[in-house]
């Protein structure tokens, strides 16, 4: 993985953390955690290039619509 990679994929798990505890939710596990920050960052790369567009403001635009689905 490469250090900008892996610089989002730490950033959006710091977001996520947030928004657990924002939201009074348990945390999951850590594995569990890091699949969702990777799949929160494939996302924004997606929408990224589809739209363009800020990553870090889409990322928290995935995170938001992610703690509300569950």
């Amino acid at each position: 993985m490469g250090f900008i990679r892996n610089q989002e994929e730490k950033l959006a798990a710091k977001f996520l953390r947030w928004q657990y505890e924002k939201q009074k939710l348990p945390l999951p596990a850590e594995a569990d955690l890091m699949l969702q920050t990777a799949r929160i960052v494939d996302e924004a790369h997606r929408i990224a290039r589809e739209r363009g567009g800020n990553l870090f403001e889409i990322m928290k635009e995935l995170v938001s619509d992610f703690l509300k689905k569950k």
